[in-house]
């Protein structure tokens, strides 16, 4: 019988792999890898339940490397344990199309659940995972049956534990109980400023006494270069099942290089061809950069412990199958991400429902009521909001509020806008659900990064933004969003729709839902706008993002309004109609839809040659785009000001008026 391989052995490999990697690519982050070696074999060799052949397998323990910088650290081990990431893209770390980026992205390198980098989103994505966990395991496990039974681990470090956003996640991941979400701190002490690295100049915090607070079990004081010890560590913390466990290893950045170990330097850059060859020396490891010696790989493969589990669940799966046909066809719809076969009928229904009924009430209004209907149609709608649920209306009578060791689809954030986006993200990566969140608009700054991240990782994730522009009046410049609706639509991958009646509101939804391969951003009002009349035709184009919703034979301009504003070009349009100049209005409710349109019907809608004028009620560069130089546009170039929502549209001169001497000025 082959004897076992060393911990040591097992460790000092990825160390190997880290710096050469980091070495070959003059690039890099060696020393968090080196210092958590012993943790990673703690975890991943004797605890993490996953199958390298097949990393989508749906009741696979999650990993997060929250500390992305040490991405090598994940590399080696997605490498060494069997999955599909050869050697020549270890060789290749950091270089162009490689599948080793300089942080780990999702979808890009096979066994990556999540993309990190910026620090501190990592966890926020776990408390994600974790609550996706608990609540598919509430919907769908039956005594004996448990289908859903993971769980989500995370490695972080004190940039982590430094970033606001980590106060935001992990405090609520205390406040729900989360106990199948165990995070693993590398506390080294250690950080890139100040010429030793060290971080007592700036981080004194008791990260104990912090997390104690939050209502986390926290294991301190573990030797993270202990294997036993961090063994015992997490037996001890999957055996907390009513709260999230943190465990507090204190390692050695660099661990193994001579003079680099302890020091700032080991954080952000290679080590050297000289230290690397001394380290190789100290730690006794003889062999060649990227060699791994047939014993260690062995003893690293997963790949048959991976078959065995996956193979055990899909036996239990088949019985819940034979026990339990609809609920198991449910889950396996949902983890596939597909929407339920009647989805698109429901829609028409309502898009009907909302024509007929032709209603003028605030789009925020306009959302809710097409929430009521979606989220009985859809379970995998998870909802929340960021404090604000009686103003952003996402809140409705199918709403059942998650709370500790309970089940639900919707979730309180708290003030937490950043953590409740990344949070969402991680609903979204884990799958089985469709996470929706609202705030005010002004607040998508807090969050921007996440969206960005959403963005990037193009996942279904549907941020509800209210409170759209100065329209939200007296609670003026803090909270009125002039910048804020341009500056999202710049995120590539990102869908922002603002519509402008019940109409637009429901398709806005529907579209967003329907995107399976990003995230998009719902925008609305807080005052009352009318609705708008349009035919089939129109109705079927507002999925194009901008379409002709009132035309004029041998038009001399072309206006285009977002929003709220659409109903004052229409009122432009009749006031020049009595004059006869011909106009045309077009409703643009995404811009980033209509876009990505085939240039011909572009051309129908903006037609080349016509004078273009643009109305919104905030910022004007954007416009200039679909404007040109020689267009105008009306809008909100200052930070608004406190004051009923009519006299701020009075005193901004977003008014029909204006809009009409805008056509006037360039025909």
């Amino acid at each position: 019988m082959t004897p076992p391989v060393p911990d040591r052995d097992l460790a000092n490999v990825i160390r190997a792999l880290a710096m050469d990697a980091v070495q070959q690519a003059n690039s890099g982050h060696p020393g968090m890898p080196m210092g958590m070696a012993e943790i990673a074999v703690a975890l991943w060799h004797r605890h993490l339940r996953h199958n390298p052949a097949n990393p989508a397998w749906a009741n696979r323990d999650r990993f997060v490397l929250s500390n992305g910088h040490g991405s090598m650290l994940l590399y080696a081990l997605l490498h060494l344990t069997g999955y599909d990431l050869p050697m020549e893209e270890l060789k290749r770390f950091r270089q162009l199309n490689s599948k080793t980026p300089g942080h780990p992205e999702r979808g890009l390198t096979p066994g990556v659940e999540t993309t990190t980098g910026p620090l501190g989103q990592g966890v926020s994505n776990a408390v994600g995972m974790a609550i996706a966990e608990r609540l598919l395991a509430a919907e769908f496990n039956r005594p004996g049956l448990e289908l859903v039974d993971h769980i989500t681990y995370v490695f972080l470090g004190d940039g982590c534990m430094m970033e606001g956003i980590s106060h935001e996640s992990c405090a609520l991941a205390g406040t729900l109980g989360l106990g199948k979400l165990i995070a693993i701190y590398d506390d080294n002490g250690i950080s890139i400023d100040s010429e030793k690295g060290r971080i007592r100049q700036w981080y004194t915090d008791d990260v104990r006494r912090r997390f104690e607070a939050y209502n986390w079990q926290v294991i301190a004081g573990v030797d993270g270069h202990d294997v036993d010890a961090m063994d015992k560590s997490i037996r001890r913390a999957k055996r907390e099942t009513a709260r999230p466990t943190l465990i507090c290893a204190k390692t050695v950045i660099g661990k193994g290089a001579p003079t680099k170990a302890n020091t700032g330097s080991a954080h952000g850059s290679p080590l050297g061809e000289k230290e690397i060859a001394a380290t190789r020396e100290a730690i006794g490891w003889p062999h060649p950069p990227f060699v791994v010696p047939d014993e260690v790989r062995r003893g690293w493969d997963a790949r048959p412990a991976g078959k065995r589990v996956e193979r055990k669940w899909s036996k239990l799966f088949d019985e819940y199958e034979r026990q339990f046909p609809r609920e198991a066809a449910e889950f396996t719809r949902r983890v596939a991400g597909k929407l339920p076969a009647d989805f698109a009928y429901r829609v028409e229904q309502l898009v009907r429902d909302c024509d007929a009924k032709a209603e003028t009430i605030a789009t925020r209004k306009a959302s809710q009521n097409t929430l009521e209907v979606l989220v009985p149609a859809l379970p995998e709608l998870i909802g929340g909001s960021a404090d604000l649920a009686a103003s952003n209306l996402t809140m409705v009578k199918a709403s059942k509020v998650v709370g500790a060791n309970e089940g639900g689809n919707y979730l309180f954030y708290g003030v937490r806008e950043f953590g409740m986006a990344a949070i969402m993200n991680g609903l979204a990566v884990h799958g089985g659900f469709i996470p929706y969140g609202g705030t005010f608009l002004t607040f998508s700054d807090y969050a921007r990064n996440a969206l960005r991240m959403a963005a990037l990782m193009k996942i279904r994730v549907l941020y509800v933004f209210t409170h759209d522009s100065i329209g939200l009046g007296e609670d003026g410049p803090t909270h009125q969003a002039i910048e804020h609706a341009a500056s999202l639509r710049l995120i590539p991958g990102l869908d922002l729709w603002r519509p402008c009646d019940t109409v637009e509101a429901a398709l806005a939804w529907a579209s967003a839902i329907e995107r399976g391969n990003g995230p998009s951003a719902l925008v609305f009002s807080r005052q009352n706008v009318e609705f708008c009349v349009r035919d089939a035709a129109a109705i079927a184009a507002v999925r194009r993002g901008g379409y002709v919703l009132a035309d004029s034979a041998e038009a001399k301009a072309v206006i285009i309004a977002t929003g709220s504003e659409v109903p004052l070009a229409l009122a432009a349009r009749r006031q020049l109609a009595a004059e006869n100049v011909a106009v045309r209005v077009v409703s643009m409710p995404s811009t980033n839809v209509f876009d990505r349109q085939e240039h011909a019907y572009r051309a129908t809608v903006l037609p080349k040659g016509v004078p273009r004028v643009a109305v919104e009620a905030g910022v004007s560069d954007f416009w200039r785009k679909y404007v040109g130089l020689e267009g105008a546009v009306v809008g909100v170039d200052g930070f608004g000001e406190s004051a009923p929502a009519a006299d701020l549209f009075k005193h901004f001169g977003i008014t029909a008026e204006s809009v009409a001497n805008a056509v006037r000025s360039v025909i």
